[in-house]
């Protein structure tokens, strides 16, 4: 009997990186995040004088303080975070997904992104799965979070942010990433 494989392990990982989500959502310590959320947008702040004033005067803010890639071939990424509304956490998202391809090594980074607008935020609510390589409303800053901004840039209802790379990965993409809210009701 013929078996793909490749498409066996692709499958195999997938069902590894769901294990993995409903496992963090259920263990997920939402003190120790909101933590770890404060600390990043403090980091975030460093890297631009903007972007203290990009993220006061948004509708709403949301931050992966770790987001995990790592592959051989077939990659996956996972990390978990929190929506915050006026300096307030308002919800708890992970964000996962897998990709196949050139793909090698293992990397960690930070993720803002930033939800300019009420209907941008309500949008990206009320949505299921939402993905910033999937909402052309998004603008990716690709000098990271530390570039400047042009206008075209800022006119977006929604700016995203990777920075703090660390590990050996060939890219920080931000597109493919699935994001879910996270019940904490339990």
């Amino acid at each position: 009997m013929y078996t793909n494989k490749p498409l066996v392990r692709m499958l195999t990982l997938g069902l590894m990186a769901l294990a993995v989500s409903i496992g963090t959502a259920l263990a997920l310590d939402t003190a120790a995040l909101d933590q770890e959320v404060s600390a990043t947008l403090d980091h975030f702040y460093t890297l631009n004088p903007q972007n203290k004033s990009l993220v006061d005067s948004a509708a709403g803010v949301l931050v992966f303080p770790s987001v995990t890639k790592a592959g051989v071939g077939v990659g996956g990424e996972h990390g978990s975070g929190a929506l915050l509304e006026k300096g307030k956490t308002v919800g708890y998202y992970s964000t996962s997904g897998a990709s196949v391809g050139l793909t090698l090594g293992a990397s960690r980074h930070s993720e803002v992104i930033l939800f300019k607008t009420p209907e941008a935020l309500n949008k990206f609510v009320n949505s299921n799965n939402w993905s910033v390589g999937a909402d052309a409303s998004v603008a990716v800053v690709k000098a990271g979070a530390g570039g400047s901004y042009d206008t075209q840039t800022l006119s977006k209802p929604v700016l995203a942010f990777a920075f703090g790379e660390k590990g050996l990965m060939g890219d920080v993409s931000l597109a493919g990433g699935k994001i879910s809210k996270i019940d904490t009701k339990k």
